[in-house]
């Protein structure tokens, strides 16, 4: 049998062009979701490793879906886990405009559309609404597997191919709504490396003769996006696994309009996966399982919805980044915690994993905890802690007394947020007591022995933890008492809650004062 006609873009694994210019290209019709920060962040570290560029272009030619703040968003987005575009809107550079709505003003896209047409690769078509609906109905009933405007179809339909040159010409002068399609190659076959996949071959019987130009003069993303990676040099396209199917329509695309040895290297990564392994990780899912999809807070401008973000739920940009990077890529030996730097030297395309991988929330919250006990310095925290602090109403504290209670506290927090609401006897005196505690803790002879205890501390020497602790060790050899019958009610007072640090140490950063007062006021409201 002799072989089919081969369109072919195979390439080694692992060899990088001299200069590497990478693309994220999201459209504004909504928020940025967690999944296209990961790709945004696999295409600046692969940039950043190579010397290369790393360009933000926002994709907006569909305006029937266009939203309002949505190309914020993703800026800010972006800006916030640390992945800066080399050029974009407002940043500028080589290759703007970076809107493709205003590239599209310059006539680029039509221009390359009308070689197309002129060339014989692509055609108008005229064909109504309900004219598709009818042809797909009749395949259908056919029991055809695929209904779709293609090679098999395109000679029933409206379009330049069955009509003459002058009804065509005619339609297009009375102003008849058209759209121009690609006219796919017949029963080729289309074989490209993936640098995720291997090696991926699909027949041309298999697509449809996509839309190119929309009825309102726009280009699709097919179009547009093969035209503008190729004016911007770009050598690889890295996005999800979803666009695998269209491969082949662009690689066409590159050969009819003369772009062959310009076709870049495609790097499909697999999808992020819910928490619980079930479908791509969604917000739906999120909102029923309590947790965000996006990097920063959103709120709808159609419905006033507001969802939160990774950032307002308390999470670091730096251990988020690290998190994400490994959601779907391994650096070839055991590290976990890496910084920006430390991933942009260990990235490689040839890590990235074939399989899909699980939002694993309890992984995020371990590289959160990780960041603050072990990764960030004191003054790091102190600063985290202020700007956390801020937006609370709670007494004003100095740095000595907050570089001490962060001292207490970063042990038992994975959030940065976590140190205000675990730690809120902190700044403020309880006002209720954990009643099962209370019960249990708190005895006849409690405030007596808490009196006891006042007065040991009101002789200590210094007022510092170890000194504290042996006035208490001292009350409970006097009295014969088990050191639980004192430490428990005394805990009870400082904080109204069971757990957290050391009684003696949150003792000695209250002070004095406070601590006697927290004291008198559970004698007060527990009683004997």
């Amino acid at each position: 049998m002799k072989p089919l006609p081969r369109i072919t873009n195979l390439r080694p694994i692992n060899q990088l062009p001299m200069s590497v210019v990478v693309r994220f290209a999201p459209s504004p019709t909504g928020p940025l979701h967690i999944g296209g920060v990961r790709t945004a962040l696999y295409c600046y570290l692969l940039a950043k490793q190579q010397g290369g560029r790393f360009i933000l272009r926002i994709e907006d030619t569909d305006r029937t879906r266009f939203v309002p703040g949505a190309e914020e968003h993703i800026k800010g987005g972006l800006s916030w886990i640390g992945v800066e575009p080399d050029e974009g809107p407002g940043i500028g550079g080589e290759f703007g405009p970076y809107r493709q709505s205003e590239r599209a003003e310059s006539g680029l896209y039509k221009k390359f559309a009308d070689k197309l047409l002129a060339e014989g690769n692509a055609y108008y078509a005229f064909d109504t609404s309900e004219e598709l609906d009818a042809m797909r109905a009749r395949l259908k009933e056919a029991g055809s597997s695929v209904q779709q405007y293609n090679a098999a179809t395109r000679g029933e339909m409206k379009n330049s191919l069955t009509l003459s040159a002058e009804e065509v010409q005619k339609r297009i002068d009375t102003g008849e709504r058209y759209v121009v399609r690609m006219k796919m190659p017949e029963n080729r076959e289309v074989t490209f490396t993936d640098m995720v996949r291997g090696e991926v071959t699909f027949n041309t019987s298999q697509l449809d003769d996509k839309i190119l130009l929309k009825g309102d003069g726009m280009p699709t993303y097919h179009l547009a996006v093969v035209v503008d990676d190729y004016h911007m040099g770009v050598t690889h396209i890295i996005r999800g696994e979803e666009w695998v199917s269209s491969t082949p329509l662009h690689i066409c695309l590159y050969e009819a309009l003369g772009w062959e040895d310009k076709i870049p290297v495609f790097v499909h990564p697999p999808l992020i996966l819910n928490p619980n392994g079930k479908g791509k990780m969604s917000k739906r899912q999120g909102d029923k399982l309590g947790f965000s999809v996006f990097p920063i807070e959103w709120t709808n401008p159609e419905t006033e919805q507001h969802s939160s973000g990774f950032r307002e739920d308390g999470y670091l940009p730096e251990a988020m980044l690290n998190f994400l990077a490994l959601q779907g890529w391994n650096p070839g030996n055991d590290e976990e915690i890496m910084s920006k730097d430390r991933l942009i030297e260990l990235f490689s395309l040839e890590r990235i994993n074939r399989s899909a991988s699980n939002f694993d929330l309890n992984k995020l919250n371990w590289f959160n905890q990780s960041y603050i006990r072990e990764v960030f310095s004191e003054e790091k925290l102190l600063e985290l802690l202020k700007e956390d602090l801020s937006h609370r109403d709670l007494p004003e504290k100095d740095d000595a007394y907050l570089q001490s209670f962060i001292g207490l506290m970063k042990e038992r927090v994975s959030k940065i947020s976590e140190f205000a609401t675990e730690g809120s006897y902190f700044f403020h005196a309880p006002t209720e007591y954990n009643e099962k505690m209370a019960r249990k803790q708190w005895k006849e002879n409690t405030p007596e022995i808490m009196q006891a205890l006042k007065e040991k501390f009101d002789i200590a020497e210094t007022w510092t933890r170890d000194a504290l602790y042996a006035g208490f060790e001292s009350l409970a050899e006097e009295r014969e008492l088990g050191k639980g019958r004192i430490l428990a009610p005394l805990r009870l007072a400082l904080t109204g809650v069971p757990g957290g640090p050391d009684a003696f140490e949150i003792a000695a950063l209250l002070g004095k004062v406070e601590t006697f007062n927290r004291i008198d006021a559970a004698i007060e409201k527990l009683g004997a």
